[in-house]
């Protein structure tokens, strides 16, 4: 509503810092033109390897990728840290993880090599995807990327673009959740909500599950329940062991009830799974097309966090983006008043700022919109359908604001309802602020004060 989330949005892909979504660490993407530059500001007569991962952490023997480098003409590998002659027979534990890089060049810094290290640079991102290492001779290695991938994980993360950032769009939204942040669940409070009656004393409401207590097919489930879990149906269901409640909510797994049914056409015993109340709640759920059965069964389902993206509505790639060391969900969980010292004491890079500071300039100013007519303690992430009537008004005038439009006709009526009388003034100096931005402003309202202020 009040749109700073588009900017933000726009603040994340142009200079969030991006982290591989399993292992939290630090994603680069950089130029064949970067890596050199990289590397020749290392300091003269350094010696370095130019290295090419083509296996990372995975099983396995690969002899035919030894064989592979041995016939492209690559005479060194280098295995879990240690160097091989290509030459020898190298043997691995095909049940253990292996690192293997092949040794593409070994060099020594000095100004005549640019072009030898590019040829050499370019030929190991072509052998590894993207990837290059650069061994220091026992001072550690440099791991660079082309891509936004992590080199242990192999997780890649598309080029950062705003729509990665939008919980409205299947780029960014949480595949889990479609980007509500929430997921209707069966309830295990909705299915059974009188825990002091027993089983067979109707203690089950939800449809389909209520009629335990007449010989039907839900009565030989829950017999064959109680004579595999030793409970009692006439136990109230508050007495139940958590182990009993957990299997006649969440169901056997792959155990198999032993079920005997006695019916007109025949007697006998079936082998089936129970699959559990909350569960088949949510099954049937799925899988009905009748919106009578839908909300019907909605009566035994609540909202909880999804469990994918724990509500933050995004897609995990986009959440291990940074900006200042926070995810664009937590900046937007803070109040407006910690969002601005957030962005006023936020530390970019030379290059950053410059990308930044337009973005960062309207961010701030429709912040300290906000602030000025008394909302500071809203987060950005609260649901409008949330607001009281005085803070929904007060944030369309915010927004206006933000706007910077000139020559509006504004037309408002009481718009200092339900308002205390310092959010009062806060108000007032709003209404002049939009006045003063070359606006018309004409309000209907009682309030003494805002009479005084006309003109």
């Amino acid at each position: 509503v009040t749109e700073i989330y588009d900017y933000l949005r726009l603040l994340w892909a142009r200079v969030g810092t991006p982290h591989c979504p399993k292992c939290g660490k630090e994603i680069r993407q950089q130029t064949v033109d970067q890596i050199i530059d990289q590397l020749m500001a290392l300091p003269q007569g350094s010696r370095i390897s130019i290295l090419a991962p083509v296996i990372r952490g995975r099983k396995g023997e690969y002899q035919k990728v030894f064989e592979d480098a041995r016939r492209s003409g690559f005479s060194r590998v280098r295995a879990d840290g240690s160097l091989y002659d290509l030459s020898e027979d190298i043997k691995l534990d095909k049940n253990k993880k292996h690192h293997i890089e092949i040794v593409v060049d070994r060099l020594v810094i000095k100004p005549e090599i640019v072009q030898r290290l590019t040829d050499s640079v370019e030929t190991a991102t072509h052998l590894s995807g993207g990837l290059v290492i650069a061994d220091r001779m026992g001072e550690g290695d440099l791991i660079f990327s082309q891509n936004y991938a992590c080199p242990d994980c192999g997780i890649s993360i598309e080029e950062l673009t705003p729509r990665m950032f939008s919980f409205n769009s299947p780029f960014g939204a949480c595949p889990t959740c479609m980007g509500l942040g929430m997921q209707l669940k069966a309830d295990p409070a909705l299915i059974i909500p009188d825990e002091n009656l027993s089983i067979l004393d109707g203690a089950v409401v939800a449809s389909g599950w209520n009629s335990i207590r007449s010989d039907g097919i839900s009565r030989m489930y829950f017999e064959a329940l109680a004579k595999k879990y030793h409970f009692d149906l006439r136990t109230p269901v508050k007495n139940l062991s958590e182990q009993v409640k957990k299997v006649i909510f969440y169901g056997t797994g792959e155990e198999k009830l032993e079920l005997h049914y006695d019916q007109p056409r025949g007697k006998g015993v079936l082998h089936q799974a129970f699959e559990g109340l909350a569960n088949n709640v949510e099954r049937r759920y799925r899988d009905t097309q009748s919106d009578a059965s839908r909300k019907e069964l909605e009566e035994y389902m609540g909202e909880c966090p999804c469990p994918a993206c724990r509500g933050q509505r995004l897609r995990s790639e986009a959440l291990a983006v940074t900006v200042g060391g926070k995810s664009i969900y937590q900046v937007t969980d803070l109040s407006v008043d910690q969002a601005i010292v957030f962005f006023d004491e936020l530390m970019l890079t030379e290059t950053q700022q410059i990308i930044a500071a337009q973005i960062l300039k309207e961010i701030r100013s429709r912040l300290r919109f906000l602030q000025s007519v008394g909302l500071g303690y809203l987060t950005l992430s609260r649901s409008s359908g949330t607001l009281s009537g005085g803070e929904s008004q007060r944030i369309r005038l915010a927004t206006q604001i933000g706007s910077s439009l000139m020559g509006v006709l504004y037309i408002l009526d009481e718009p200092s309802i339900g308002l205390h009388q310092r959010d009062n003034d806060k108000l007032l100096a709003t209404l002049k602020r939009l006045r003063d931005l070359g606006n018309t402003l004409i309000v209907v309202e009682h309030d003494e004060d805002t009479m005084r202020a006309a003109d």
